[in-house]
């Protein structure tokens, strides 16, 4: 950017309107001129323009964690665009707080044609291979505007429960680390990113890739063995008013021998793919514990963590229940007057609703994440390398929701749930890969 005036995002547009886009919305407006907001069209993105008018176009961040809380605070925004039709070209930044799986609509939406000022696109949440996927999207505006990778979104977010709000979020929770890349060398955005997220006391490494940035969530690791099973998904297609919890042990929740087995085989056969990718594969212990939540020592030695990756599989399968069963309270609360630790696993079941459309709204959990391991699947597929394991996982899925869809009616979801790009996307991600190592090797010639 050559004009002096503009702070180091420019003007940005946060593209979803949820918890997490009114959170970031909030976040890129201390170093934006400009912050505006998109949302798709639909009833949601009409009530969201209504409070707007009504609110003076004023948003508001209320952090809840102690050591955040003074950062709580309001945005003014710029703009609002209900649908993609009429955005403007002031935009340099754009931040995509969607789900990863909707990361291509919404930039064929977009008329880049005409957003000749936009120079960064900031993916929130995004899935393994996302970045790359984008760039292909992307096509030849691709040269013109950096790709940067979060590896989740940083923070816990909801809307409030007692206010009937979509303009304010309540963050419950940071994130201990988040892992930022960019897809371009000596990239002076994510420095900034950087300097915003040490801000919020969450630290921040820059790693070497997108895709390894990418490989740092959470969620890849831990959703599916949990939430792809029988029990969940009986649970989230259910019929009755689940009231089971998402990270309780059985009978309270899914987690057994089993499912802990299931992770194990989940992250080894990702860790195999990723090698094919460049990318070293993590100690899963030592990212649960330091990245992510942490137990006490005496609990989990750090000999245990950091040896983790050569133990054999019945003892990784050991330590990682250690882990999961200390952490149904949280171990580092104050325990109250009768002595009980706050609850830190009791997370109810979103079930499958029927939204105000009339059609029937699959949770994201875990919905998004069979898609990101649909896509894993594929990928290794291309790559000569048979995910079983992961494979197994994705069937159970498929066999669950086409039950449930004959159950309810075609007729009652939505079109992007009967439709299937995930061999196109895969395939659209290895070449873009497979472009750049072979620019790379050329380079150092």
């Amino acid at each position: 950017m050559t004009n002096p005036h503009l702070k180091p995002f420019g003007n940005t547009l946060i593209i979803g309107v949820g918890p997490a886009g009114i959170h970031a919305a909030v976040d890129w407006s201390k170093q934006s001129n400009q912050v505006g907001l998109l949302n798709r069209r639909g009833t949601r993105a009409d009530q969201i323009q209504q409070e707007l008018e009504h609110n003076r176009y004023a948003i508001y961040a209320d952090l809840q964690t102690p050591q955040a809380r003074h950062l709580s605070g309001g945005a003014i925004v710029s703009r609002f665009y209900n649908g993609y039709a009429d955005v403007e070209d002031i935009w340099h930044t754009l931040v995509l707080c969607t789900p990863s799986d909707s990361y291509t609509r919404v930039i064929q939406q977009l008329d880049l044609e005409a957003m000749k000022q936009l120079r960064t696109i900031v993916l929130i949440s995004p899935g393994i291979g996302s970045n790359l996927l984008l760039q292909s999207t992307l096509g030849h505006f691709a040269a013109s505007i950096e790709l940067i990778s979060f590896s989740t979104y940083y923070a816990s977010s909801r809307f409030p429960s007692h206010e009937n709000t979509m303009l304010k979020t309540v963050v419950k929770g940071m994130k201990r680390k988040i892992f930022v890349a960019s897809n371009r060398k000596d990239s002076k955005v994510t420095q900034t990113i950087k300097a915003l997220l040490e801000a919020q006391t969450i630290q921040c490494e820059l790693a070497a890739s997108p895709i390894e940035a990418e490989s740092r969530s959470i969620t890849t690791y831990v959703h599916p063995p949990f939430f792809i099973n029988e029990y969940s998904l009986n649970e989230i297609f259910g019929s009755h008013i689940s009231r089971k919890y998402l990270y309780k042990l059985y009978p309270e929740g899914p987690i057994t021998q089993h499912s802990i087995r299931s992770m194990i085989l989940l992250w080894k056969e990702i860790s195999q793919l990723l090698l094919l990718f460049g990318v070293k594969p993590m100690n899963l212990l030592k990212f649960l514990n330091d990245d992510n939540y942490p137990v006490h020592e005496t609990t989990l030695s750090r000999a245990d963590i950091e040896g983790f990756p050569q133990m054999e599989p019945v003892q990784q399968e050991y330590m990682l229940y250690i882990r999961y069963s200390s952490i149904l309270i949280d171990p580092f609360s104050e325990p109250d007057e009768q002595g009980k630790y706050v609850d830190f696993s009791a997370i109810p079941y979103k079930q499958a609703e029927v939204d105000e459309n009339g059609s029937w709204s699959i949770p994201r959990i875990p919905y998004e994440d069979y898609k990101r391991l649909k896509l894993l699947c594929s990928l290794g597929q291309l790559l000569g390398m048979h995910m079983k394991h992961s494979l197994a996982l994705v069937e159970l899925f498929e066999r669950k929701l086409s039950a449930f869809i004959e159950e309810k009616g075609a007729n009652r979801f939505a079109s992007d749930r009967m439709t299937d790009d995930t061999e196109e996307q895969a395939a659209m991600i290895l070449l873009i890969f497979q472009e750049q190592e072979g620019e790379a090797c050329l380079d150092k010639t």
